[in-house]
């Protein structure tokens, strides 16, 4: 090959603008004959509301080779690729004075280390978010400094907590103290957004006709598609269609819902178009979504909340049909005990399959996975006890070669989780001297 393919390729057509993933053809001569490969690191936040069964979550030794216990089962198949950090806390998430309120404080709270105004009003007031840190920094390198994503519609307004506003206990996201980012939780949305050429007139003209003749997005940009394919080897080939492949089907997943979505309507009762009623559906073709836009470097930074702080959703494909939030306050009841633990598990099982599909997807070094930081947990402890302190936390990915993996770390009690984001960013290449109520860089990761 003559000449080297610019990062920022696109395949371009009607109202569409596709990026590619990172592929050989990329890189220059010097990154195959050095030891040292380019290698970009991405970071995610995935939380999950109202505590986790912490004697089922928890493994019972210290140090690599820990055992895996019921909630942490199902991720078996990555279990060298993962870690469990106990001792972690978000002080700021306490009440200090302000009462009750406390689903509302651990949202807000989970990713700024800071104590959240209490007001159902307009005055709001947090702080800034490690993943706005981290997009305020590196966001000018791609198309989109950060997704947020999730999957239960929150209000930004109105009193949700306590006397907390709902924008605390529906966002994780805060890009400066009294401006949080919304999440989106229509699938359908995320993907025109990816993949839109920011044209509305074009945009709404390439899904139309998307709609209306059965295409693909991909239909739109063969042309540029097949000049490219003259351009590479073969084994950028094969993962350039493995990258079209994993397009093609989550475009048919989202006609399936669509479909199925303007059945359920009909009656009346407007379903959004791209949102599955299929819960598991749900969260794993946002998972898919954001693997889609760290596949093709649209973002290195996303949140994603499984559901908002607080939220009753029932859970009836795995046997619970009460509320989330019911089971958490369990009072050491043995049948909600047992039910909190198999909400969790749930959880797990999609983060599972997240974890095992970046897995698999191959970059010039390592894997996907091998070059990202996934941060799973949530800012209460038991939901029971609705406390702060020995928080749920797991971080997955190998950080682009800087994290050590496969560790049942723990830290001495209260040490802040922030210190833990400190490090992670120190990761992404945006070094932070302080965030929140952090009090150093946290150790044992590295």
């Amino acid at each position: 090959m003559s000449h080297l393919l610019p990062r920022r390729t696109f395949l371009k057509g009607v109202g569409t603008l596709m990026a590619l993933p990172l592929l050989e053809a990329m890189l220059p001569l010097s990154a195959f004959a050095s030891s040292a490969k380019v290698r970009t690191n991405r970071i995610a936040f995935m939380f999950v509301p109202n505590g986790i069964s912490m004697p089922q979550w928890t493994p019972t030794n210290v140090g690599p080779g820990f055992d895996l216990p019921d909630v942490l089962s199902p991720l078996s198949a990555v279990r060298g690729q993962f870690s469990v950090l106990t001792g972690l806390a978000q002080h700021n998430a306490f009440d200090l004075g302000d009462g009750p309120g406390d689903h509302a404080r651990s949202a807000a709270a989970w990713l700024t280390g800071v104590h959240p105004r209490k007001t159902a009003g307009a005055d709001i007031k947090n702080g800034i978010s490690a993943d706005q840190v981290a997009a305020s920094r590196l966001g000018h390198l791609t198309p989109f400094p950060s997704i947020e994503i999730g999957c239960e519609r929150g209000a930004e307004a109105g009193n949700c907590d306590s006397g907390y506003s709902c924008a605390y206990s529906s966002n994780i996201s805060w890009r400066s103290e009294t401006t949080p980012v919304a999440k989106e939780i229509n699938p359908r949305l995320v993907f025109e957004r990816l993949f839109g050429n920011g044209e509305h007139g074009e945009a709404l003209e390439s899904r139309i006709m998307r709609s209306r003749y059965n295409k693909s997005v991909l239909d739109f940009v063969m042309e540029d598609a097949s000049k490219l394919k003259g351009q590479i080897g073969l084994r950028d080939q094969r993962k350039l269609e493995e990258y079209f492949t994993a397009v093609r089907e989550i475009e048919e997943r989202l006609v399936k819902f669509d479909r199925v979505n303007a059945t359920a309507g009909m009656g009346g009762v407007r379903i959004p178009s791209g949102v599955p009623q299929d819960y598991a559906a749900h969260i794993r073709l946002m998972g898919d979504m954001m693997i889609l836009a760290f596949q093709a470097d649209l973002t290195r930074v996303a949140t994603f909340m499984f559901a908002n702080e607080g939220s009753n959703r029932s859970y009836p494909m795995v046997g619970v049909p009460e509320g989330h939030h019911d089971m958490s306050h369990h009072g050491t009841d043995p049948v909600k005990l047992k039910k909190k633990e198999q909400i969790d598990q749930f959880h797990v099982t999609q983060l599972a399959y997240v974890l095992e599909k970046m897995s698999t997807i191959k970059e010039p070094e390592g894997s996907l996975l091998d070059n990202s930081m996934i941060v799973y947990g949530g800012g209460i402890g038991d939901g029971d006890r609705h406390n702060h302190d020995d928080l749920p936390i797991l971080l997955a990915g190998g950080g682009a070669g800087s994290l050590k993996q496969g560790m049942h770390n723990v830290y001495p009690k209260n040490t802040p989780l922030n210190n833990l984001f400190l490090s992670l960013l120190d990761r992404m290449g945006v070094p932070t001297e302080t965030l929140g109520d952090s009090t150093g860089k946290l150790q044992h990761l590295f």
